[in-house]
């Protein structure tokens, strides 16, 4: 190897050990798209709910009837007063069946039930596998502080 190729390897290893020590005392900043964080909250919202994970708790089953039309009727006067409240139907031969509700605690569904008691008076709380609570989002860093 001549004198000069020695030199310029030399040089070019100080140049990289001088970029990796300020690199490493300055952090990491990474800049991106709001965009990309309403997606990611989006594709979460989608995902099927089989995937996601179970916990035992407690539901508000609200109705029962072998007619959807009747289910669809009653979930929409739940959704009326109960916004955030998630309402979940399932068939099991011959009736569809409407609960409310992702409980950890049975007082939780006790609330919730003696608020809709005139609207629906045969309701009554079951235990079953619940939907881990949804994480509130906050909007900005600056929420944080």
């Amino acid at each position: 190897m001549t004198t000069l190729y020695k030199i310029k390897i030399i040089i070019l290893l100080q140049t990289l050990s001088i970029n990796i020590t300020l690199s490493q005392r300055e952090g990491v900043k990474i800049i991106q798209d709001e965009r990309i964080e309403n997606i990611i909250h989006e594709q979460s919202e989608i995902s099927s709910k089989s995937t996601r994970q179970k916990i035992n708790g407690f539901r508000i089953q609200l109705f029962f009837d072998s007619d959807k039309e009747k289910i669809n009727v009653a979930k929409a006067l739940f959704m009326a007063n109960h916004k955030k409240i998630d309402t979940y139907i399932t068939y099991k031969a011959p009736n569809f069946f409407l609960k409310a509700g992702d409980f950890r605690t049975r007082l939780e569904a006790e609330k919730v039930r003696s608020t809709i008691e005139s609207l629906f008076p045969t309701s009554f709380v079951i235990k079953e596998k619940i939907n881990l609570p949804r994480l509130k989002r906050k909007n900005s860093f600056e929420d944080e502080l």
